[in-house]
């Protein structure tokens, strides 16, 4: 993902960026969470694209997959005719952190204004132009070429507001898997998510944690 980044969408746009943001140079890295996301420094001019290894994880999986942006993106915008799929939701990663730097450059990124219309314009455009459908074809050719399989198959999404109707706000719920597991307590219930009070050793921490993850205990 940050070589397909790096080659198919920041190549074709580096001397664009600099024209507005001199010296500007795009940095991609692996992060050990989940947590994927852009970042600027204007005192270096650096891009820093962090794409997290459990959240590649998560898209591998029909069940982990429900509760990300980029799911519902595709479903809603149409992105990839609509198909979610691994190799699908993978690429559109990437174009979506792509759309956040391009966002960044043009000055429409603000604070509490992050996935607006200007985002949204980008992002379409990434898709329109080809770009996303390269990034995907880059990361299917690396993958075959590495021995890893990356699904391409339509997953089966369940309808998260029917999976909601399962869970109270009170309700003692656990999270997460092996080492990653959590438990707490559901204080708010969202439109795809569930906010979560950790409790016992988890207390004081508050997590929001898509409903496909989450179980009764």
């Amino acid at each position: 993902m940050c070589n397909a980044t790096e080659a198919i969408l920041w190549g074709p746009a580096r001397e664009w960026v600099r024209q507005r943001s001199a010296r500007s140079e795009l940095k991609c890295r692996i992060g050990s969470g989940q947590a994927t996301y852009h970042r600027f420094d204007p005192n270096t001019h650096q891009h820093l694209i962090t794409f997290g290894q459990r959240m590649v994880e998560a898209k591998f999986s029909a069940q982990s997959s429900q509760g990300w942006l980029s799911t519902r993106e595709i479903q809603h915008k149409g992105y990839f005719d609509g198909d979610v799929s691994t190799a699908n939701l993978l690429a559109h990663t990437c174009c979506h952190e792509f759309a956040h730097l391009l966002q960044s450059i043009s000055g429409q990124r603000r604070y509490g204004s992050v996935h607006n219309a200007a985002f949204y314009t980008i992002l379409d455009e990434l898709h329109e132009s080809g770009g996303a459908a390269a990034v995907r074809y880059f990361l299917m050719e690396r993958s075959a070429r590495s021995g890893i399989e990356l699904p391409q198959a339509t997953m089966n999404l369940n309808d998260v507001s029917e999976q909601l109707q399962a869970f109270s706000v009170g309700d003692a719920v656990r999270f997460g898997r092996d080492r990653h597991q959590r438990e707490g307590e559901i204080v708010r219930i969202n439109r795809r998510t569930c906010t979560v009070q950790g409790t016992g050793r988890w207390r004081g921490a508050r997590y929001r944690v898509p409903v496909s993850l989450m179980s009764h205990r």
